[in-house]
């Protein structure tokens, strides 16, 4: 979507407190423009945590339930992006924990490298650095992995990760120690 279509939806201009406001008092269209604004971002997130388009957008679509339906919980109204990251996060987990014989992320959808015309040096050693990452958060733990990626990617402190996990604080910063010295040994190459 472009910006010009993107400004055909007047809600698209409102301020995220307002938009989650509304939407608390039943507004749906004020939540289809949130949902606008944070899905592409969810979707991102989603399909870093399982690996999968498809996984990711059943991860989001119950994810957008999930929040309409807590809308009321939400406490903070200019806080909606990490609330909805939280919900992607707990639901995220959830579903790989249902989906506990899952594929592994190198087998996942392949996306070439987007090479340049000038100089295709550059994005080949790029998409060669992204398909490593790729393969050494593949290789971690999934316990690991899952707290890698809901601090780096979507953002979450110590304690939201805790409760998404429903593990303690202390366990996720071991879990994101190792994951990090695990990581940067695999990532020698590249730094």
């Amino acid at each position: 979507m472009t910006d010009a279509q993107r400004a055909q939806h007047p809600l698209d201009l409102v301020p995220d407190a307002i938009l989650a406001g509304r939407a608390a008092d039943g507004d749906t269209a004020a939540f289809e423009a949130l949902a606008r604004r944070h899905g592409p971002l969810m979707r991102a997130s989603a399909r870093r945590l399982t690996g999968s388009w498809a996984d990711a957008d059943d991860v989001v679509q119950e994810s957008l339930v999930q929040a309409w339906k807590q809308l009321e919980n939400l406490r903070d109204p200019s806080t909606v992006r990490s609330w909805l990251l939280r919900i992607l996060g707990s639901r995220g987990v959830d579903y790989l924990r249902k989906r506990r014989n899952h594929a592994p992320l190198e087998t996942s959808e392949p996306q070439a490298p987007r090479l340049s015309p000038q100089d295709p040096e550059p994005a080949a050693l790029n998409g060669s650095g992204v398909e490593a990452l790729k393969a050494a958060l593949a290789a971690l733990p999934e316990e690991q992995r899952r707290c890698w990626v809901l601090k780096e990617f979507n953002d979450q402190s110590y304690e939201e990760i805790a409760e998404t996990l429903n593990i303690s604080p202390a366990s996720v910063r071991g879990r994101l120690a190792r994951a990090r010295v695990t990581l940067a040994r695999r990532m020698e190459e590249w730094r």
